[in-house]
């Protein structure tokens, strides 16, 4: 694994502002003696060309969520992320600045009620956020430990209201290959596109992910609303969603439609089942030289587990 040096214009953490300044100065921001409500708050943000839902953040830690390893550098999970819309490399940040992700419409449809398109801004002031503590881990043998903020997939299922004939939940990210080079390659099956099933969407861990590390996410990361279910391999993790269909049918993924030999619909991990080019055995802490071992469902076997009941014939890990 390659990790990217700090350039020497980087200034040393040491010189970097405290964040307890710096969240002071937000809280002093948002109660403003009385200066400025805080339902101007986002108007201010957009005026400014700051990111609207800024007053969300940091929002309310759960605490049932923990770690066994240390939250990854900031620096280090910001500047190491892939998002093939974008390149291949893992330096991808500059390009991924040409998303531009304001306005933003997410529609909602299939087996649901009644089918809708909601603006970002108003769905993450509609749902509950919470920040929790996830491990992340690449197929690629790469984690990370990371505070994601976001909506819980449970909570935006009921939202949208779906009959009882949905059985699996599709995501879909953009489509645009002016301002995303990868979407040029017409190998790729794009748009990117994602799918659970709805007793996966149910389960307590699933997250719209809309912050990371106490802000709202950057573009790197899939800003404005990402998925994560800690279960399963990074590459399940759509990214930029704009679309989300509840459907009958099993949904073809994106690895799926590229290489349908090794990436399947389910992407569960486990140590004892290799990637056809190499081993899950252990994995690599993003900013360590340390290998550790994998554990099966990442550590998530108590919550997801029996989810799989009665599957066993499936491909369920990669």
């Amino acid at each position: 694994m390659l990790i990217k040096n700090r350039p020497g214009w980087a200034i040393p953490e040491s010189q970097a502002t405290p964040e307890s300044v710096f969240v002071n100065r937000r809280s002093f921001m948002a109660g403003g003696a009385g200066l400025i409500a805080g339902s101007a708050l986002p108007q201010l943000a957009a005026a400014q060309g700051a990111d609207p839902t800024l007053d969300l953040y940091p929002a309310r830690k759960n605490t049932a969520y923990t770690l066994d390893r240390p939250v990854t550098d900031e620096n280090l999970a910001a500047n190491y992320n892939n998002y093939y819309e974008f390149g291949t490399s893992k330096d991808i940040v500059a390009s991924s600045r040409r998303l531009v992700s304001r306005p933003w419409t997410i529609t909602v449809d299939g087996m649901v009620e009644k089918p809708f398109e909601i603006g970002f801004d108003d769905l993450v002031r509609k749902l509950p956020l919470e920040e929790r503590l996830y491990r992340f881990r690449c197929v690629e043998a790469w984690a990370m430990a990371v505070p994601w903020t976001g909506i819980p997939l449970k909570a935006f299922v009921d939202f949208a209201k779906p009959l009882s004939s949905a059985k699996y939940i599709r995501f879909e990210t953009f489509l645009n290959p002016r301002i995303a080079p990868g979407q040029s390659q017409r190998w790729y099956p794009w748009p990117y596109t994602e799918g659970l099933t709805m007793a996966e969407a149910g389960n307590e861990l699933p997250l719209l992910v809309t912050g990371i590390y106490g802000k709202p996410i950057p573009s790197q990361h899939g800003a404005p609303i990402r998925l994560i279910t800690p279960w399963k391999y990074g590459f399940k993790s759509v990214k930029s969603i704009t679309k989300i269909s509840f459907v009958a049918e099993r949904p073809k993924t994106f690895w799926e439609g590229l290489q349908a030999s090794e990436y399947g619909f389910w992407a569960n991990v486990n140590p004892k089942v290799p990637h056809p080019r190499w081993s899950q055995a252990s994995e690599q802490v993003l900013g360590t030289r340390e290998r550790q071992p994998t554990q099966l469902f990442n550590g998530y076997a108590e919550q997801v587990a029996g989810l799989y009941k009665g599957l066993e014939g499936e491909q369920l890990y990669l």
